[in-house]
């Protein structure tokens, strides 16, 4: 795919994605993410060139300018949308498939200090929510929803939600006709029942408070 197709692309995908996009110029103009993903053409195209220095020098002139840091050697896939961006972090090993969503303060990181993959792999059509964090070479599979602030340390399979810290799988999406399908969560159960159990007792309480003193 030409460079002109793949800012085509990265257009398309924050104006299909972001309700507030107004335009083509106001995206080419404003939104960091954007910025932050032609910076990381650049680089990563003299990464795998070979050439020294470059490619760092301008991936920390992106994360200067844009708050978002990817490293050049990350394999990104066309139409990844960064909405809003700020803190997010892309590691040198790291790889997206196709037509990804990232908000902000995302990490795709790293566990290990030795020079092999040890950054997450994702698959295409992927949305990591705000602050989340995916660690280590876990792979994730396509269609996948990380929720808002979650931890995922073990690999994800396809159509799946994903929430809590340490991540736990909550439901599944049908890839046919998109129906969501619940699993059972103990803790969230068990929090439901914790919940009803208070407002029994606040009802109590209540109707305890409005009957009259008894008086000798």
């Amino acid at each position: 795919m030409s460079i002109l197709s793949s800012i085509s692309r990265d257009l398309r995908a924050a104006l299909d994605r972001d309700p507030a996009a107004r335009g083509a110029l106001e995206v080419i103009l404003t939104y960091p993410g954007f910025h932050a993903l032609q910076f990381h053409r650049l680089a990563h195209w003299l990464h795998r060139e070979r050439v020294p220095l470059a490619p760092r020098l301008i991936s920390h002139l992106s994360r200067s300018l844009t708050g978002i840091e990817i490293h050049p050697g990350a394999t990104i896939g066309e139409g990844l949308f960064i909405d809003h961006g700020m803190g997010v972090v892309i590691g040198e090993t790291a790889e997206l498939g196709e037509d990804c969503h990232l908000y902000q303060g995302v990490t795709l990181g790293g566990t290990s200090t030795l020079r092999t993959k040890r950054h997450p792999t994702l698959g295409r059509n992927v949305t990591v929510g705000a602050n989340a964090s995916v660690i280590g070479a876990v792979n994730v599979g396509e269609n996948v929803r990380i929720g808002a602030g979650s931890v995922v340390v073990t690999s994800v399979p396809p159509n799946a939600t994903v929430v809590g810290v340490p991540g736990h799988i909550v439901a599944f999406q049908n890839p046919v006709d998109s129906t969501i399908e619940r699993l059972p969560d103990p803790e969230w159960d068990r929090i439901e029942q914790l919940e009803r159990r208070i407002r029994e007792l606040e009802d109590k309480v209540e109707e305890l408070s409005r009957q009259p003193a008894v008086t000798e």
